[in-house]
């Protein structure tokens, strides 16, 4: 019942702008299959009632559907679309946001030995499971305030608690756990990544940014890898990309000029890899943007 119940309230409540009036939590209703959408994933819970995703990153693939959901515990350039929309029936998807001060606040209340064994090691940022029901009723409780107002104020904290204690007392708990921890491998990774977000058109040493990150150069990299499905270099192309493709949405005939803002020195270099990820040339995919193509779905959920 609770999927179905989601599915309704998710129905009712879409609007254009994905928003909703609680803050940190959206929903989505797409009526018809796009192209793939490439933004950052932002640190989400995603929950789909009805279709089905897909989601890329680097040379991952993450496909979730009804009653599955989705956690992206790093924000990373990914690429989704939904891939399941027919016979009149739109997908749809709830997103909340995970923040890492609240998961902190709850792990300190609860303590270690209340959660299953940390492991300690670093996993990929973006891991889909199945959904149980506690976490599905929990979902459904915090949406149907969207048509209790005057109970928002008092209920949202509890049923967003009630969501992250579902999160990590499941089976990517680990995950969301080290998301609150501000010494796990995770947070050091997610310090590089948000460097490397900040001077992405520099060139940079892997051995600089691991130092920034206070791991060894082995250590930082194979936890790099193991988060992100890229190598540092390869993570600093792809927000190049999507970087550009920003400019290019506002500047759509100065392609060279774009490229060497986002940092390439060679604009053939810079035309072959965004192909490669956006599926059109430079200029090509400008058109389309300005034509409309692609807008209307949100990468998450």
């Amino acid at each position: 019942m609770s999927l179905a119940e989601l599915a309704d309230l998710l129905k009712r409540h879409a609007r254009p702008d994905l928003t909703t009036v609680i803050d940190g939590v959206r929903v989505c209703e797409v009526v018809h299959s796009a192209v793939p959408l490439a933004g950052m994933s932002g640190t989400v819970l995603a929950v789909i009632a009805q279709g089905a995703k897909r989601l890329a990153l680097g040379e991952r693939i993450y496909e979730y559907g009804p009653g599955q959901y989705l956690i992206a515990s790093v924000d990373l350039p990914v690429t989704g679309h939904f891939v399941d929309v027919a016979g009149g029936q739109p997908a749809l998807g709830f997103g909340m946001t995970l923040e890492p001060a609240a998961i902190a606040e709850l792990l300190l209340q609860v303590g270690p030995a209340e959660l299953p064994r940390s492991t300690g090691s670093a996993r990929p940022a973006i891991a889909v499971s199945d959904a149980p029901d506690e976490l599905l009723d929990a979902v459904v409780r915090l949406l149907r305030l969207l048509d209790r107002p005057r109970d928002q104020k008092a209920l949202t904290p509890v049923y967003k608690r009630e969501i992250l204690w579902r999160l990590l007392t499941g089976e990517q708990g680990e995950a969301v756990r080290q998301l609150g921890l501000a010494d796990s491998s995770l947070n050091h990774i997610t310090r590089a990544v948000r460097w490397i977000r900040e001077n992405y058109t520099r060139p940079f040493r892997v051995e600089e940014v691991a130092q920034l990150s206070g791991m060894s150069v082995s250590a930082f990299y194979r936890n790099f890898q193991a988060v992100t499905a890229m190598s540092p270099i390869q993570f600093q192309k792809h927000i190049r990309l999507q970087a550009a493709r920003l400019l290019l949405a506002t500047s759509p005939h100065d392609v060279t000029g774009v490229g060497y803002r986002v940092g390439y020195d060679n604009p053939s270099q810079f035309s072959r890899e965004y192909r490669r990820l956006f599926g059109a040339p430079p200029s090509l995919d400008a058109v389309r943007m300005r034509d409309g193509a692609g807008n209307g779905e949100a990468v998450l959920p």
